[in-house]
């Protein structure tokens, strides 16, 4: 692997030494409890017309409160700096500046303590073998573990034409999502989903970017065969069933390219990609086709970079206020992880730097950014945003609180052990590898 010289120095100025210290304070908080309320102390008052709380509910209650209040304690001993990286979704490449990644080494843990980023995403090129992947992800994981909060591992694994596994490794071959909209079989996508996710489960990847909800409206979209159907119910039913197939391996699902690109023509991964439709005919199409995906109870939803005409906003979806929080939040009552796509694709590096595209994605009300260009870029300029008072940092904690919310109940934010503060091994007089940019990295089938 390729590296190039950069002072340490550059590193350690995005706040390594924060990035520990906070790390430790999330021990203590995880074994912090909720305090109990005068009130629930006191002698209950009977009342003959109140409905008797089953057991069971009182205690799902109770230890909801306490995920809530573990929670928040984590968020408050963050830094911001912690909080923003959390908020990134990128490759190794773009953590290391090496040409291509397939193992894990101390280089890279230097730069993951620099920038503790919330997850992931591998491709071909990280893929050589089963041994080699295996290791790969343990490696990762056992890095990112210690910190107590672990990554989500994601991977592009559709099925069809968009699996990088099952392409490198030669495993069996899961068939493309319109054969299961031609089935129409509940138990056919099901079984897709779960084979898909037994797979990713096996390798330690805990996200697919998968299942594809959008519809088959204009043959000419980019999506060919990777669409379900024609029929937004097919498309709703059909992405449910992959979603339960996949959730019952323990691997999140992401639910792609919220408003729709299937009435389109173009291709996101070159440039802009504008899409005519109605608010009514989105209601009546895409809308439904999401929402059976949602109601599946998909963990994270990407937003496309297609600009849609019924936002009456001439921006891409993922930068848009009224396509993320007024759409997908507020009208198809959508409470995960909203992700944009690749932030290194066409449609915002041709216009946009990895800073401004960043600032946007997030004032539109997005909790993740996937893939930014530069990393560097992305991330101090969403620290200057809240500090200057353009984001407030109520709005980073909504987000760090979904994350942090889904990463507890998938048992991958733990309690570190006992931390000593890393930056102490290194002086900002030694000299490591560039962080440059990637000679090769592949952009995001998403």
């Amino acid at each position: 692997m390729k590296k190039l010289l950069l002072p340490l120095s550059l590193i350690l100025a995005l706040s390594l030494s924060s990035c520990v210290k906070s790390a430790a304070d999330v021990s203590e908080s995880e074994n912090s409890q909720p305090q109990t309320d005068a009130a629930e102390s006191a002698e209950p008052i009977e009342d003959a017309n109140a409905e008797e709380i089953p057991p069971e509910e009182e205690n799902n209650s109770e230890n909801d409160n306490s995920s809530s209040a573990d929670i928040d304690s984590i968020i408050s001993s963050m830094s911001l700096h912690e909080k923003i990286c959390q908020m990134i979704i990128t490759t190794p490449e773009t953590l290391t500046g090496y040409g291509v990644q397939t193992e894990w080494d101390d280089f890279t843990t230097v730069c993951y303590e620099a920038f503790p980023v919330g997850g992931l995403i591998l491709f071909d090129p990280n893929i050589e073998s089963s041994s080699q992947l295996s290791k790969f992800v343990s490696d990762l994981h056992s890095m990112t573990d210690a910190t107590g909060i672990d990554v989500f591992m994601g991977v592009d694994e559709e099925g069809g034409e968009i699996a990088r596994l099952q392409q490198k490794l030669g495993t069996d071959p899961v068939s493309p999502m319109s054969y299961y909209g031609d089935t129409n079989s509940y138990d056919e996508a099901y079984a897709a989903g779960q084979a898909i996710g037994n797979e990713l489960a096996e390798y330690g990847f805990n996200l697919d970017f998968a299942p594809v909800a959008d519809v088959n409206i204009n043959p000419a979209n980019e999506l060919g065969s990777r669409i379900f159907s024609s029929d937004p119910q097919i498309v709703a039913d059909m992405s449910a069933a992959v979603i339960d197939g996949l959730h019952s391996c323990g691997v999140c699902t992401t639910l792609k390219h919220f408003p729709g690109l299937g009435a389109g023509d173009g291709n996101t991964h070159d440039g802009t990609v504008y899409i005519e439709r109605s608010l009514e005919e989105l209601e009546e199409t895409e809308f439904k086709a999401f929402k059976g995906g949602i109601d599946a109870g998909t963990d994270f939803v990407m937003v496309g970079h297609q600009t849609t005409s019924a936002s009456g906003e001439n921006l891409q979806g993922d930068l848009s206020h009224v396509v993320v929080t007024d759409w997908l939040r507020d009208k198809l009552g959508y409470d995960g992880i909203i992700i944009t796509d690749s932030h290194s694709m066409g449609a915002v590096i041709n216009s946009l730097s990895s800073g401004d595209s960043a600032i946007m994605a997030v004032q539109a009300g997005v909790d993740m950014i996937l893939m930014p260009y530069d990393i560097v870029d992305a991330v101090t300029s969403l620290e200057k945003a809240v500090e200057s008072g353009e984001i407030s940092e109520d709005r980073i904690n909504d987000s760090i609180r979904r994350i942090l919310t889904k990463k507890k109940s998938m048992s991958i934010l733990s309690q570190p052990e006992s931390q000593t503060e890393k930056s102490e091994e290194v002086t900002e007089s030694e000299e490591i590898e560039e962080v440059t940019e990637p000679e090769s990295e592949e952009t995001a089938e998403s």
